[in-house]
């Protein structure tokens, strides 16, 4: 299926997938019976075509759940070249989505860099997100792990040309690091100071992780103010956790959420 197209202001062609299921509507708390809505934030360089965000899809379309998914700028579907992303531009496509097309209060699954945005969304829209779900997440990686661990030669071309071409270990071509994105990044640096988010919080690792080191994980974890946060690590699972048994704790997580965030305050 075809997917639907969000204008921005600028222009830009933001692509996303949205089931309306039987979600709260726009103006009902999440405790009214109706489960939360489930966002999912793609990370650097994927898209919603990605296994975590189409098995989530068929997982909400089951339980007749709201479920969106999108392709940032550069991504997928959408229009823009990666090259040309910003951490900043990106976030913006987020939450035009988030208050154009998703509606009511939401989970917000976040994987890798999507973990990033999704603590980006809690701290602008914190009254309509709930609980959050994240994913080997990559929170300000570009100044806590990608810039000091930058090569001489990197550092230089990045200077000199705005640009390096960071291999990858995935086979899908060299990912482009440009000046514009490490400097544009900082101003969205979440994890120096607390994040004032009290909602429950999932957070998933793999003890196999090449890209994301679990002390960073920690960091982050320890960095959000809620005391409902629950670390699963997977000793086998590498950075995308897209195994079958990876996807099926991540669906059972989130069903847990919604079903908790779901219950009348007079059943509980």
């Amino acid at each position: 299926m075809n997917p639907s197209i969000l204008t921005r202001e600028n222009g830009a062609a933001i692509a996303y997938h949205h089931s309306p299921g039987l979600s709260s509507p726009a103006g009902h708390p999440p405790t009214d019976g109706h489960p939360p809505g489930i966002l999912f934030c793609g990370g650097f360089k994927s898209d919603m075509t990605g296994i975590k965000a189409t098995t989530l899809q068929s997982f909400c379309d089951a339980r007749e759940q709201q479920y969106t998914r999108f392709d940032y700028q550069g991504h997928g579907a959408s229009s823009g070249e990666f090259a040309a992303g910003i951490i900043g531009e990106w976030r913006r496509d987020m939450l035009a989505i988030f208050d154009a097309v998703a509606s009511g209060p939401q989970i917000v699954v976040g994987s890798s860099m999507g973990g990033w945005m999704a603590l980006l969304l809690a701290l602008a829209r914190p009254e309509r997100v709930k609980g959050l779900v994240l994913i080997a997440p990559a929170a300000d990686f570009t100044e806590a792990l990608l810039r000091p661990n930058l090569s001489d030669s990197a550092k230089h071309q990045i200077e000199t040309e705005g640009v390096w071409m960071r291999p990858s270990i995935y086979n899908d071509g060299p990912y482009p690091i440009t000046k514009a994105l490490l400097d544009d990044a900082k101003a969205y640096q979440v994890l120096n100071d607390p994040i004032p988010f009290d909602g429950p919080v999932r957070v998933f690792h793999g003890g196999a992780d090449e890209t994301i080191p679990f002390e960073h994980v920690l960091r982050t974890v320890a960095a959000i103010t809620s005391q409902d946060i629950v670390v699963s690590w997977s000793k086998a699972g590498d950075h995308r956790l897209s195994s079958p048994a990876d996807l099926d704790r991540l669906c059972a997580a989130i069903a847990d959420l919604s079903d908790a965030l779901s219950t009348p305050k007079s059943a509980v």
